[in-house]
C-alpha cells in the first residue's frame, strides 16, 4: 500500500485550519455570557444566544451537508436502480429546514429552551423525558457514525491510508475542540468547513466532465449508455416506498436536537426562523456538485481510466463514487484538494451531533432528572466527559458499520417515529399528558421495530400489506440473504398510529380521572389529578400562566447554585423584550397555540 504524501500534506494542513479556527472561537468567546450571569454550561450548549445571521447560516446549513450528505447523494445518483429520482435528501431536509422555520422554531427560541426535551419534562416528567432521550441519543450516534463511516472511505480511496487510524484521528480533531469551545468552536468551525466543501467539490466538477472517458452527462440522462439513465425514476410497486421514505427525511428531519441547538442559540425568534430558511437553501445548494459528481460517475466508461474495467457498481464500491470519480477523473493536485476539502467537511456534522448528545445528557438526564442541585462547574465537566465518551461511541461504530445512506435512513427512523410525533404533541395539542406519551412511544416502538430492519439483520414480527421476499447480498459480508421488504409505508403510519395514540390515550386518561370512573389515587405518573406535583414542575414552575401561582404562596425552597428547573425552562434573562412581552400573552406548552376563543 502506498502512502500519497501531497494528499496527507493536504488533509493535515486543512485539518490544522479547523483546529486553529476552533480553538481560536473557544478563546475569543470564553467570557461570553459572564456579563449576563449566563451559567457557563448553558454558553457551552446554546452560545450567548447571540448567533448571527452569517455564522447561524453556515452552522445549521454544515450540520446537514456533512460526509453522509455528499457521498449518499451522489452514491444514490450513480446507482443504476435509483438515479436522482432516488437521490431524495436535498429537497427532504431542505423542505425540513422550512416547515422547522415556520412552526417550530419560533414558539421552541422564544419559551427560551436549553434542549429540544426541555419542553417535554416541563410537560411530560423527568422520567418522560429520560425515555425520549433514548432515541434522540442513538439518532445523533447513528448520524455521527455515518459520517465517520464516509470519511473513512474517502480517505482510503485516495491516499490509501488506514481507514481506522484516518477515522480515530478525524474524530479526536472533532472531540478536542468541542471540548474546548462547545458551541462557539462548532459554530464558527462550520463556516470554515462549509467553505472548503463548496471550493473543493466545485474545483474537481469541472476537470472530472471534460476527462475524455466521460460522456455527455445530458444525453446519459435519458438514453442508455454505460449503465441505466442516471435521472432516474419510480417504479409503480415503489410508489410508497418512495413517498414513505420522502416524508421520513422532511418531517423526521425536524425533531433533531442538532437542529434545535441553532436555533435556541439565534439571538431571537425571528432569527431563528431566518437561520431555518438560509439552511434550506444552503442544503440545495451545497448539493448540486454531489449530484453532478454522481451524473459524472453513470457516464464514465472506466475502461479509459486508472480504475479499470469493472464500474464501482459491480465492485460494490458505489457509495464511494465521489471520492472515485475525484481520485480517477481528476488530476492529482485537484483531487487532493478536494478531499482535504471533503474530509475536513465532514467533521462539521460529528462534532454538532457529539455536542447535542452529550448537552441533552448533562441537562436533561444528570441535571434536571438526577442533581437538580448540581453546581455550574459540575455540569460543565459532566458534559465534557459525555462529549468524549459519544464521540467514542460514534466512532467505534464508524470502524465496524457499512453502507452511509443506511445508516442514515435508520437514524431518521428512530427520530421520525417516537420523537416527532411527541414534539407536535407538546407544541400544538392542548391537554396532551404523561400517559399519552407513554403510549405513544410504545405504539411507535412497536409499529417501526415489527416491520424489521434488513440492515441490523432484524427480521420483521408485522408483515405488512405489500411484503414480499428480496435476494440482496449483505452490504458487509457479501453473502446472498433473502430478506422481507415492506412495499407499505409503515414508518409513516407508526408515526400518525404513535401521535394519535398519544392524543387519544391523553384524553381518555383525562376523562377517566376526572369523572371519578378510576380513583385519584391510581394516577401514578402525577399527570392528570396531581398537575403541580413535583413530577410535572419544580415548586416554582408555573405550569398554567392562566392559573399563576405566586412564590410567595409556595413553601420555601433551599437555594441553589444553578439555576432552579424553572428558570431552566424558560431563561427570560436570555429574550429579547419584545420577546418576554408576547410571552406574557402566551399560556404553557399545555394550552399555547390552542387559546379558548
Amino acid at each position: 500500500m502506498t502512502i500519497h504524501v501531497e494528499g496527507l500534506v493536504a488533509i493535515a494542513v486543512f485539518y490544522l485550519l479547523i483546529l486553529f479556527v476552533g480553538i481560536w472561537a473557544a478563546w475569543k468567546n470564553k467570557h461570553s455570557g459572564e456579563a449576563e450571569g449566563t451559567d457557563r454550561s448553558e454558553t457551552i450548549m446554546v452560545g450567548g444566544r447571540d448567533i448571527g445571521l452569517f455564522v447561524g447560516g453556515f452552522t445549521m446549513t454544515a450540520t446537514w451537508v456533512g460526509g453522509g450528505y455528499i457521498n449518499g447523494t451522489a452514491e444514490y445518483v450513480y446507482l443504476p436502480d435509483y438515479g436522482l429520482a432516488w437521490a431524495q435528501a436535498p429537497f427532504g431536509y431542505a423542505l425540513s429546514l422550512v416547515l422547522g422555520g415556520l412552526f417550530f422554531a419560533k414558539p421552541m427560541r422564544s419559551r427560551g429552551y436549553v434542549t429540544m426535551l426541555d419542553p417535554f419534562q416541563q410537560l411530560y416528567g423527568k422520567r418522560m423525558g429520560g425515555l425520549l432521550f433514548i432515541p434522540a441519543l442513538m439518532g445523533e450516534i447513528f448520524w455521527s457514525a455515518a459520517i465517520l463511516s464516509a470519511l473513512g472511505a474517502t480517505l482510503s480511496v485516495i491516499v490509501d491510508i488506514n481507514i481506522k487510524m484516518s477515522v480515530v484521528i478525524s474524530a479526536l480533531i472533532a472531540i478536542f475542540y468541542t471540548l474546548v469551545g462547545g458551541l462557539y468552536s462548532v459554530a464558527y468551525t462550520d463556516v470554515v468547513q462549509l467553505f472548503c466543501i463548496f471550493v473543493g467539490l466545485w474545483i474537481s466538477v469541472p476537470f472530472a466532465l471534460i476527462n475524455p472517458a466521460v460522456s455527455d452527462i445530458t444525453v446519459t440522462a435519458v438514453k442508455h449508455l454505460y449503465q441505466s439513465p442516471w435521472i432516474g425514476s419510480v417504479q409503480k410497486g415503489d410508489t410508497w416506498v418512495w413517498i414513505d421514505n420522502f416524508c421520513l427525511l422532511m418531517l423526521g428531519g425536524i425533531p433533531w436536537q442538532v437542529y434545535f441547538q441553532r436555533v435556541l442559540s439565534a439571538s431571537s425568534a425571528t432569527y431563528a426562523q431566518v437561520l431555518s430558511f438560509l439552511a434550506a437553501f444552503g442544503c440545495l445548494v451545497m448539493a448540486v456538485p454531489s449530484v453532478l459528481i454522481g451524473a459524472i460517475g453513470a457516464s464514465t466508461d472506466w475502461n479509459q481510466t486508472s480504475y479499470g474495467a469493472i464500474p464501482p457498481k459491480n465492485k460494490t464500491e458505489a457509495d464511494m463514487i465521489l471520492p472515485i470519480v475525484l481520485q480517477h477523473l481528476c488530476p492529482p493536485f485537484v483531487s487532493f484538494f478536494g478531499l482535504g476539502a471533503v474530509s475536513a467537511a465532514v467533521m462539521s456534522s460529528a462534532d454538532s451531533s457529539i455536542l447535542s448528545a452529550s448537552s441533552m445528557f448533562a441537562r436533561n438526564i444528570y441535571q434536571l432528572a438526577f442533581r437538580q442541585s448540581a453546581s455550574d462547574r459540575e455540569i460543565v465537566w459532566v458534559m465534557r466527559i459525555t462529549i468524549f465518551v459519544f464521540g467514542g461511541l460514534a466512532t467505534l461504530m464508524a470502524l465496524v458499520t457499512g453502507t452511509v445512506y443506511g445508516l442514515w435512513y435508520l437514524s431518521s427512523d428512530l427520530v421520525y417515529v417516537i420523537i416527532f410525533p411527541q414534539l407536535l404533541s407538546v407544541l400544538f395539542v392542548k391537554g396532551t399528558n404523561t400517559y399519552g406519551s407513554v403510549a405513544a412511544y410504545l405504539f411507535g416502538m412497536v409499529l417501526r421495530i415489527g416491520g424489521g430492519e434488513p440492515y441490523l439483520q432484524l427480521p420483521p414480527f408485522i408483515y405488512y400489506p405489500g411484503w414480499m421476499t428480496e435476494q440482496r447480498k449483505h452490504h458487509i459480508t457479501g453473502e446472498l440473504e433473502e430478506i422481507v421488504v415492506q412495499k407499505f409505508p409503515f414508518k409513516t403510519i407508526s408515526m400518525l398510529a404513535s401521535f394519535l395514540g398519544n392524543v387519544a390515550v391523553s384524553y381518555l386518561a383525562k376523562y377517566l380521572f376526572e369523572s371519578g370512573k378510576i380513583s385519584h389515587k391510581y394516577d401514578f405518573l402525577d399527570a392528570v389529578v396531581s398537575k403541580h406535583s413535583g413530577e410535572i414542575m419544580d415548586k416554582t414552575t408555573l405550569v398554567t400562566r392562566g392559573n399563576a401561582i405566586g412564590l410567595s404562596e409556595m413553601a420555601p425552597m433551599k437555594p441553589r447554585l444553578s439555576v432552579t428547573l424553572a428558570a431552566a425552562f424558560t431563561r427570560r434573562d436570555t429574550l429579547p423584550t419584545e420577546t418576554v412581552e408576547e410571552e406574557e400573552e402566551e399560556s404553557s406548552p399545555d394550552s399555547s397555540h390552542h387559546e379558548e376563543e
